[in-house]
């Protein structure tokens, strides 16, 4: 007869590596979602400044009512996860699912990454400025590539502080080559934020995993972000360690969490991504024709126009059509803007059409 030995097993559970939020605390903070679903932004139309008159009446200029743009910003992402420990399963396994572990489990392997993914997705695709660049960067080029990056966040007067580069880890990697890089050993005994592995041109540099930062299977190489032109809005966050519930003898744990990311369209400049040539949509063109407008980008999952002068990527006003759509105008003078976005590709530049004129 066979002598069955006992199997022992380890309550201690193998997991795998995970990765505490990249983006937690590195946006803006000044707008509550509380109790509401959305909320509408009001962007003053500053005027250009007119030559002071000494004489006659308005010497100022004639006076014009403020205009303004409106962005509606929506929370949209829905998630939860439902999860049960069975007691007699767990007695035999020596209770080695502890559900409060596992709770925390779920939240650093499944959420987190998640929710960093989706805000890093929605700041490239909405980036005030996509670059698109013809070639992969090097250990030779990278630095270039970061300083455009700055150098034009710089030019549209975007503060010098508060800044981060998100970055892949494949070229962050190329980066750490470069003499012109501050690695974090010279840091000192400062404080880090999230993940911060040194600093470049005085923006804080962190890495990514290069996933992070891709659509499907396009890439994004790094997207510069001042903290005051992006939002991660979280409206709930709730988690729940539920013992022997109706029905179950065991524990059930439980979570929901209603997020979204968005760039604000008045601080768009603020943003800057570096992504491949080949993974950007093409920018739409306009044909005109007896009124109507057809609005083309081959491809495109979506076209968005606006014929108020505002920036159709965050304009409450902008009107969703497809690739070759037409709109009517209005009578008067109208000149469209348009901008073309894809499930698989990048968003395209914003195109603007030629003044036209509907009697």
């Amino acid at each position: 007869m066979a002598v069955n030995l006992a199997t022992k097993y380890e309550k201690e559970i193998a997991k795998v590596f995970t990765l505490k939020s990249k983006v937690s605390g590195n946006t803006n903070q000044d707008y509550d979602f509380n109790g509401v679903k959305s909320i509408n932004i009001y962007t003053p139309v500053t005027q250009p400044l007119n030559d002071y008159k000494r004489t006659g009446s308005n010497r100022y200029g004639d006076p014009q009512e403020l205009q303004d743009t409106l962005q509606e910003m929506e929370v949209n992402k829905d998630k939860a996860f439902s999860i049960t420990i069975d007691k007699g399963n767990n007695t035999e396994q020596m209770g080695a699912k502890d559900a409060a572990k596992i709770l925390a489990l779920e939240i650093e392997e499944q959420v987190t990454p998640e929710m960093d993914k989706y805000a890093l997705g929605r700041f490239i695709d909405y980036a005030g400025k996509s670059e698109a660049l013809a070639a992969e960067p090097t250990s030779d080029t990278i630095c270039t590539a970061l300083s455009d990056g700055m150098v034009a966040m710089s030019n549209k007067n975007v503060p010098d502080d508060n800044r981060y580069i998100y970055i892949g880890w494949k070229w962050f990697g190329l980066l750490r080559l470069s003499k012109q890089f501050i690695g974090i050993d010279e840091l000192g005994k400062k404080a880090l934020i999230n993940g911060e592995l040194g600093t470049f041109m005085g923006a804080h540099v962190i890495a990514v995993p290069d996933t992070y930062l891709k659509k499907g299977e396009s890439q994004c190489y790094f997207v510069i972000t001042h903290k005051n032109a992006v939002i991660q809005p979280k409206k709930i966050q709730d988690y729940f360690v539920k013992e022997n519930p109706a029905g179950i003898n065991g524990a059930l744990i439980e979570g929901r969490f209603i997020y979204d990311a968005h760039v604000l369209g008045a601080r768009a400049n603020g943003v800057y991504a570096a992504v491949a040539a080949s993974t950007k949509q093409a920018a739409p063109t306009f044909s005109f024709s007896g009124g109507n407008l057809t609005v083309t980008s081959a491809g495109a999952t979506e076209v968005r126009v606006t014929l108020d002068g505002s920036d159709p990527r965050y304009s409450k006003n902008a009107i969703k059509t497809t690739s070759g759509g037409t709109i009517a105008l209005p009578s008067g003078k109208t000149a469209a803007k348009a901008v073309a976005l894809d499930d698989a590709l990048f968003t395209s530049d914003v195109a603007t059409d030629s003044e036209r004129t509907v009697a």
